[in-house]
C-alpha cells in the first residue's frame, strides 16, 4: 500500500509538470533547448536549458508567482555544479556543489 502511494504522488506530481505552461525553442548555435515555464497566473516559474537529450543544462532561474527570483544555480549535465544561490525576504543561502552534493553551505543575511 505505501509503494501504491508514493507511486501515486509522484505520478500526480510528474502529469502536473507537464501540464505547466512553457516554451520551447532550440538555440541552434549552442545546440541546447531553451525553455521558459510559467506559473498558472503567467508569472515566469523557471527558465534554464535542457541538452538534446533531456539532460539540464547551464544557467537555471526560478521565481515566485510573484516574479521574484528566489532561486539561480548551474547544471552541467544534468548535475549541478558550482555555487546555487537560494533567496528568502531575510536571507541568501550559497551552496556550493560538487559532484551532485553540497561541498558547502554558507548563509547571509539581507540587510
Amino acid at each position: 500500500m505505501k509503494k501504491f502511494i508514493l507511486f501515486f504522488a509522484f505520478l500526480i506530481t510528474v502529469v502536473s509538470f507537464g501540464q505547466q505552461k512553457r516554451d520551447l525553442k532550440l538555440n541552434k548555435d549552442t545546440n541546447l533547448i531553451e525553455v521558459v515555464y510559467y506559473h498558472d497566473n503567467d508569472v515566469v516559474s523557471q527558465t534554464g536549458t535542457y541538452t538534446t537529450d533531456g539532460k539540464l543544462q547551464g544557467e537555471w532561474l526560478s521565481f515566485d508567482t510573484a516574479g521574484k527570483k528566489i532561486v539561480s544555480g548551474n547544471y552541467d549535465n544534468g548535475k549541478k555544479v558550482g555555487k546555487w544561490f537560494y533567496y528568502t525576504n531575510e536571507t541568501i543561502k550559497e551552496v556550493d556543489y560538487s559532484a551532485n552534493a553540497i561541498a558547502s553551505l554558507k548563509e547571509s543575511q539581507i540587510n
